[in-house]
Parts: C-alpha cells; structure tokens; sequence
C-alpha cells in the first residue's frame, strides 16, 4: 500500500508495524511446532534437522524482536509501555473500521 493510501485511510506507517507483528507470531508459532516435533521424532537424522530449524526459528524471532524494538513497535520489558502501544494500534484498528462502513 503506498503512502499516500496509508495516509488517506489513517494509517500511516502502521503498515510495517503490522507486518513485524504478524512475522513475530509466525516466528513464535515456528519455534513452538519444531519443539514439539523435536520430541515426536525418533531418528537421529530427523533429529538433527529439525534441531537446525529450531536454532534457525529462533534466530529469525530474536532477529524480528530486535528489528521491533528498534522501531518502536515492540516494549517487552515496559509493560506500560506496550500497553499503550497496543491500546493506539487497536484504536487505530478501530477507527479504520469505521472509516470503512
């Protein structure tokens, strides 16, 4: 969506931030499924697979988090913080929905 679009509608660079947070939760649900398959499996070759992909998945989190933190759109050790970046976007959310109708 360009800038001017994003403006149009109100939600300005909110675009990125969006997109961060979906990838992070992607990332998440990543390292949480090859855990589980890590213990589901039997042989030693898989093993060794999935154990890389889980090292991978957990690289590419810390590497979204940082990324995050960096711009803005993540506060995970200020939960006040966090809280009011999650109440703006949500409001934001709102508004656009609203907009829309």
């Amino acid at each position: 969506m360009n800038q001017f679009i994003q403006n149009l509608v109100g939600i300005g660079g909110l675009t990125d931030q969006v997109i961060a947070t979906d990838f992070l939760i992607s990332a998440k649900a990543a390292v949480r499924n090859y855990a589980v398959a890590l213990t589901e499996t039997a042989t030693p070759e898989l093993k060794a697979t999935l154990r890389q992909q889980l090292n991978d998945a957990i690289a590419t989190h810390e590497k979204i988090t940082n990324y995050m933190m960096e711009k803005g759109f993540y506060h995970p050790h200020d939960l006040g913080e966090q809280l009011q970046l999650d109440l703006n976007t949500a409001d934001t959310a709102i508004n656009l929905a609203q907009k829309l109708q």
